[in-house]
């Protein structure tokens, strides 16, 4: 009898360990599902940021905050933050463009300094819009934003993907701080890996090539952004590809005359009139600040209205649902962030 009874314990122990096994396998195959993290465990200098979620929502602190519909963590065997945000939402009072993005608290000028680090994958843009309009199918991952004067961006880190393509392109975008009028303004747009912003479609749904060198969806990169007396320094990297890295004044203009114009703005903006010169000192003495996250550049605004900005996607009148079921939304996962003062740069 004895016997028995430890035959029957030990294969009842036996079910016991396979259904352990069994269930650890599924949680393992499923990362949201067996994911309890919140976004402040993943990344330690949330303390330093608030976010604006895609439904409009303003948080200051960020320690044990999560949203499952825009701001929330996953484990794919490693802890990532997610940042989503549809293509019609709730938007800032500045902005037709929906986000889901970070705000550092501290401010600082150019000539103090800051640097912000990004370990990032982004693994979904909007999949539709207008190949005309240079901002469709594309997301910032990263800025700097100006909290003074004009409130314009000396940076905007962009990943962008056409429909269709396996690649897209991460490249970085200075606004210039214009002299008097703002309505003048514009990007210009410095390729990293594939396209610059200027590369754009014939037709609403006709693609130019897809390029060579670019980033597919889901892979992972990294930038480094790094202002420090007045000069910004930009590093990207990512393993398989060169690493690039930039430079860029933000006390001395580029941009002062007419015929300092890049041709790729006068390509680009041309159709909205915007030919506006900078200011001589750029953005010198002005409060500055980073952003990141997912700052999603796909709206339903019509083209007509600013064939640079303006996407004409879908939106499904605002109903979150069915934009994320219907890929009218940008994802991206940062398992990195780090925040922090200039430093001078390595020689």
């Amino acid at each position: 009898m004895n016997t028995l009874i430890r035959i029957l314990f030990l294969f009842a122990l036996s079910i016991s360990i396979i259904s352990c096994s069994t269930e650890s396998n599924k949680e393992a195959d499923n990362p949201e599902e067996s994911n309890s993290r919140y976004p402040s465990d993943v990344i330690s200098s949330l303390d330093q940021w608030g976010i604006l979620l895609g439904n409009g929502e303003s948080q200051k602190d960020l320690k044990n905050f999560e949203h499952q519909d825009y701001f929330y963590t996953v484990n794919d065997g490693k802890d990532w933050v997610v940042y989503k945000a549809p293509n019609g939402g709730i938007t800032s009072p500045n902005s037709h463009n929906t986000r889901t993005e970070l705000g550092q608290k501290n401010r600082w000028t150019p000539k103090t300094g800051g640097k912000l680090n990004g370990t990032l994958k982004v693994m979904h843009v909007s999949t539709s819009g207008d190949a005309r309009v240079a901002a469709s199918y594309s997301v910032v991952v990263g800025q700097i934003h100006s909290g003074d004067g004009h409130e314009n961006e000396p940076l905007k880190i962009f990943y962008k993907k056409f429909p269709g393509h396996t690649k897209g392109s991460v490249y970085w975008n200075y606004e210039i701080n214009t002299a008097g009028d703002n309505s003048g303004r514009w990007d210009f747009s410095t390729a990293v890996w594939g396209h610059d912003m200027s590369v754009i479609g014939t037709a609403p749904d006709a693609y130019p090539a897809e390029p060579q060198d670019g980033i597919e969806l889901g892979e992972e990169f990294s930038y480094e952004v790094n202002v420090y007396e007045g000069v910004m320094y930009l590093s990207f990297q990512s393993e398989g590809h060169e690493t690039k890295t930039f430079t860029k004044n933000l006390l001395v203009s580029d941009y002062v005359n007419k015929s300092d114009i890049p041709q790729q703005i006068l390509d680009l903006y041309s159709i909205i009139g915007r030919d506006g010169t900078e200011r001589p000192n750029a953005y010198e003495g002005e409060l500055q600040f980073f952003k990141q996250g997912a700052y999603n550049q796909t709206n339903g605004r019509a083209p007509e209205t600013n064939m640079v900005w303006s996407t004409g996607a879908a939106t499904f009148d605002g109903d979150v649902a069915k934009q994320y079921a219907n890929g009218s939304y940008t994802e991206v996962w940062f398992s990195e962030s780090a925040v922090g003062p200039g430093t001078a740069p390595v020689q």
